[in-house]
Formats: structure tokens, C-alpha cells, sequence
């Protein structure tokens, strides 16, 4: 009997591990690391003041402390949203590989909510989508079985995970153009200042100013390509979990249901 019971787990397992759905899930889950470009440009958006300072005059430094302000309270909703995002994609791959992923105790610090913000582009609508997602994580924390759990949360997941990476695109959006902003402010004001310090006693720090502002640029360069980058991979996320989705098999209608003795 044992031999048997052994044998049967086993052909349970690579059922398990040949099934092409469940092999996807994982391979999705596997990509959640990708979406962490977006906490990390999150984190440079938080901090532009802080790089603008020393290139802003008085009453520019001034406008640009109050938009600070405004950042750095929406910072934290925008980090919950990559956190909601990434809890639900590494809960959904733990159950596709049959395993126990024990996430409560982070989603209870989701729970708390996010707000719009309605100049950056993060709607009600993101905000619904954001809420649903971190429901069906506290639902699923308390217990869920795994043979209910890798068809049912893509199900329950769809509509909420594709509005949550919809916000995360959004947002890097709005990042792209503070950073094109921050860009013209920082160059514009090198471009305007240097020739001022090209006299020859000040050959010296023109040559510093010129070498700063070609790291500068370097810098910006390489900042727009992480912005096109990380929303690729927002893009190319959103697209296989609707592939996902729409390959589920389909639910029993509810008159089928009723007919059954």
C-alpha cells in the first residue's frame, strides 16, 4: 500500500510539474523581481528636490519645496501599490508550485489603503483596483486550500492586479516627465552658467563645471532608458497575466449547477 501511495504521489507530482498553466504561473511569479524598477524610480521622484537644490534660485526653490512636500506624502501609496503587485504575483507562484507562501502579516500593512493623486494620474479607479487586490490577499492568507487556489486567485486576481499595474504605468508616465523637467532645469542652468566661468583665472573650474555636466547628461540619458525599461516590464507583466487569465477553463454556469441531483 505504501509503494502504491508513493507511486501516486508521484505521478500527482509531475502531473503537477508538466502542467503548462501551472508552469506559466511560476514563470510569472519568477518575473515579479522586474516590477522593483518602479519602487527604485519612485525613490529617485521622491527625491528630486534634494538633487534640483543646488541648481535653483531662490524663488524656484521656494515653488519646488511645497511640490516636494506633495511627494513625499504620496510616496508610500506609490510603494504599496508595487508591494500589493508583488505579494499577490509571489503568493500565486508558491501556489502553482504547491507551496506555502506566508504573506499575512505584509498585506495587514497594506490594508491601511492608498489615496488618488490626481495630478500624477493615480485615479479612484487605480485606488478600487489596488483596494480589491489587497482583499483577495487578506482572504487568501487566512487559509485558502491549494487545490482551490492557482485557477481561482488568477480569476479573483484579473481585474485587480491588471488596475494595479495600470497605476504602476501611469505613474512611471509622470515620473518620465519630472524627470525631462529636472533635466531641463539642471542642464539649462549648466549651459547658461559655464560660459560665465571661462575666463582664465577660472579655467580650473570650468573644466570641473563641463566634466560635471557631461556626467549629467550621461546620467539623465541612462535614466530615461530605466523609465522605458521598467514600463516594458509592466507592459510585458500585464500581458502574460491576461494570457493567463483568458486561458482558464470555464466556470460551470449556475442553471448546470442547479440541474445536477
Amino acid at each position: 500500500m505504501k509503494r502504491y501511495l508513493c507511486l501516486l504521489l508521484c505521478l500527482l507530482l509531475a502531473a503537477c510539474a508538466s502542467n503548462p498553466r501551472l508552469k506559466e504561473v511560476r514563470s510569472l511569479a519568477d518575473d515579479a523581481p522586474k516590477l522593483a524598477a518602479f519602487s527604485d524610480l519612485s525613490q529617485r521622484f521622491r527625491d528630486t528636490y534634494q538633487r534640483e537644490q543646488p541648481y535653483l534660485g531662490s524663488a524656484a526653490a521656494q515653488r519646488e519645496e511645497v511640490i516636494d512636500r506633495k511627494r513625499r506624502d504620496a510616496y508610500p501609496d506609490f510603494i504599496a501599490l508595487h508591494s500589493a503587485a508583488s505579494i499577490y504575483l509571489r503568493a500565486l507562484g508558491a501556489l502553482a508550485g504547491g507551496d506555502a507562501f506566508e504573506y499575512g502579516d505584509q498585506v495587514k500593512q497594506l490594508a491601511e489603503g492608498i489615496k488618488a493623486w490626481p495630478e500624477t494620474g493615480l485615479s479612484d479607479r487605480h485606488v478600487n483596483a489596488y483596494s480589491g487586490l489587497v482583499r483577495l490577499l487578506l482572504r487568501a492568507s487566512m487559509g485558502r486550500s491549494q487545490d482551490q487556489a492557482v485557477q481561482a486567485m488568477l480569476r479573483e486576481g484579473y481585474e485587480p492586479l491588471q488596475g494595479t499595474l495600470d497605476a504602476m504605468h501611469t505613474l512611471l508616465r509622470y515620473f518620465n516627465k519630472n524627470h525631462d523637467n529636472e533635466q531641463r532645469i539642471v542642464l539649462g542652468m549648466l549651459e547658461v552658467e559655464i560660459p560665465y566661468a571661462d575666463a582664465p583665472r577660472d579655467r580650473l573650474l570650468a573644466a570641473l563645471a563641463r566634466a560635471h555636466q557631461q556626467e549629467k547628461v550621461r546620467e539623465y540619458r541612462l535614466l530615461g532608458l530605466r523609465h522605458t525599461l521598467a514600463a516594458q516590464h509592466i507592459d510585458a507583466m500585464r500581458e502574460r497575466h491576461a494570457a493567463l487569465y483568458q486561458g482558464l477553463d470555464p466556470q460551470p454556469s449556475a442553471t448546470l449547477q442547479g440541474a445536477q441531483p
